[in-house]
């Protein structure tokens, strides 16, 4: 794990050495930067070892899909209003609203331009970079709902969540030229991996260490995010103590 850590970062860096150092770039560098865990082009990279390739002959892949897991969480960090990623400054916080803006869809054409050289990874790519957003609005539109199911929550996290890492697997089996078959059902793995991922986070969210998950504690509630524990908790919730709970939810989260 720590070699193709290795290679992503080193990837990482070299791309973004030849960044200019002005405009839209900085920030994108910066984000880059930040301390990361890079699961997602890592598992690329397992994925195509796995099917009998070598890491470095996808790297330019992999670096494509952090790049736009990178465009998501500058314009997610924007529509959530968070102050800090990984433990630094937001980028619309450090720059402006306007520059987080223009440089994410930076990176979102970038990661097109490394991913569309092979017709196989931006088949996949375009498959699954759609969905992401499509949960990333049903995660907004959660917002506004008293009620929400756990299927439905679920349904959000597998769209804006775990479907990239699916993505990420998928491509670098494709890349490896494994059947068919064998490329959608490390994608199906990689999606049970991604649900898995969020459940943790939600976990980290509420009762997590600010200094160790670079998060504020409590970010996604005081945002009125319906999180895998706020809904349990309120399936569970005695129905005259429920509406008392989501109104003190959105008196902290600053709604009226």
């Amino acid at each position: 794990m720590q070699r193709l850590k290795d290679l992503v970062e080193a990837r990482i860096a070299a791309w973004c050495a030849g960044l200019p150092g002005n405009g839209l770039y900085p920030p994108m560098a910066y984000l880059l930067g930040l301390p990361a865990k890079r699961i997602r082009p890592i598992a690329l990279l397992m994925a195509h070892e796995l099917h009998g390739g070598k890491a470095e002959d996808v790297l330019d892949e992999a670096l494509g899909i952090e790049l736009f897991h990178n465009f998501t969480l500058m314009h997610d960090d924007i529509m959530d209003a968070s102050p800090l990623r990984r433990g630094d400054a937001t980028v619309h916080v450090k720059w402006s609203t306007n520059a987080a803006i223009l440089s994410g869809d930076a990176l979102l054409v970038k990661a097109y331009e490394l991913l569309g050289r092979d017709a196989r990874a931006l088949a996949i790519f375009n498959r699954h970079a759609l969905e992401v957003c499509d949960g990333q609005q049903l995660d907004m539109d959660f917002e506004q709902r008293d009620h929400v199911s756990t299927a439905e929550y679920m349904e959000m996290v597998r769209l804006k969540t775990a479907v990239l890492l699916a993505c990420s697997m998928r491509i670098g089996a494709a890349l490896a030229n494994a059947s068919a078959a064998d490329v959608e059902r490390i994608g199906e793995f990689g999606e049970r991996i991604g649900l898995a991922f969020q459940l943790r986070d939600d976990l980290l969210d509420a009762f997590g260490d600010p200094h160790r998950t670079g998060k504020q504690r409590g970010g996604d509630l005081l945002a009125g995010k319906k999180t895998w524990i706020l809904i349990r908790g309120l399936e569970k919730e005695r129905a005259d103590g429920l509406d008392a709970l989501q109104a003190e939810l959105r008196k902290e989260a600053g709604c009226t």
